[in-house]
């Protein structure tokens, strides 16, 4: 995996990019970063990268010139290509008008070969990048961010723990919130010993000492019964993801059993 960077401040990303699963990756030689200095891209004296917008209107507009010649000069696939998914690559411009960037999304990404993201600044980017360059626009979030950096570094971030041999434990990327790998039938809650999230919110998690400040560890948990474990993980993550994210119940496959628990949960509250 590659992924390129697009940026008027490279220097953003040397702290993202140094440290944690981003780091061990890049240093075992699964992903690779390349950072582009926008302003290497321009003509004149100045190195332009902004311009008013035709038609008027507050701030300042990135200009398509130097994000043009910086992609063309990755030899890329046709944007065509990319977008019928004949290349495993793909140009991302980071934007607020863009498709919220959620775990499936990064888990498709996570399958590519190469990736550029473009990080907006200003008050946008010329239309012409997102019309005829990018072949997808990303937001991280709904609300509005300076320029594109942290977005890029979250999606960097993301994306990398999903490749392969990332992750000490490949099942981890796989039980985390988010992540729908449960399957219906299974006749147990969860996936294994652990619990996978099925999508739900994660399950919470304990560690020593077994009581802090006269908090106890849950009985369950060092009952050594992984079935009551497993049933246990499971009622919580439904607790929580209830309590914080009750959208995301409208996406997981659920059984019986969690049906009855949601349904006394309801009732509790």
């Amino acid at each position: 995996m590659h992924f390129h960077i697009l940026t008027i401040f490279p220097d953003f990303f040397r702290g993202p990019l140094d440290f944690g699963i981003v780091r061990r990756a890049r240093e075992a030689g699964l992903m690779e970063t390349s950072l582009h200095d926008l302003r290497a891209y321009t003509s004149d004296k100045h190195r332009t990268v902004d311009d008013r917008p035709f038609g008027g209107g507050e701030g300042m507009v990135l200009k398509p010139e130097p994000i043009f010649a910086c992609v063309d000069g990755l030899n890329l696939a046709s944007r065509e290509s990319r977008l019928n998914r004949e290349a495993k690559q793909s140009v991302i411009l980071l934007s607020a008008q863009g498709e919220r960037f959620e775990q499936a999304l990064a888990s498709k990404l996570a399958a590519l070969e190469t990736i550029v993201l473009i990080c907006g600044r200003y008050e946008g980017v010329d239309e012409r990048v997102s019309s005829a360059l990018a072949d997808r626009e990303i937001s991280i979030g709904d609300y509005v961010l300076s320029g594109g950096e942290l977005g890029a570094a979250v999606i960097v971030d993301a994306v990398t723990r999903l490749i392969p041999g990332t992750l000490g434990n490949e099942a981890s990327s796989r039980q985390e919130s988010f992540t729908a790998t449960r399957q219906l039938g299974s006749g147990t809650t969860g996936a294994d010993s652990t619990c996978g999230s099925g999508g739900l919110l994660d399950y919470p998690h304990y560690t020593r000492p077994a009581e802090f400040r006269g908090i106890p560890v849950p009985d369950v948990l060092v009952s050594g019964d992984h079935q009551q474990i497993r049933r246990w993980r499971r009622r919580t993550a439904l607790e929580k993801t209830l309590r914080n994210r009750p959208d995301l119940l409208k996406q997981v496959a659920l059984e019986k059993e969690d049906r009855e628990i949601l349904a006394k949960l309801r009732s509790d509250l």
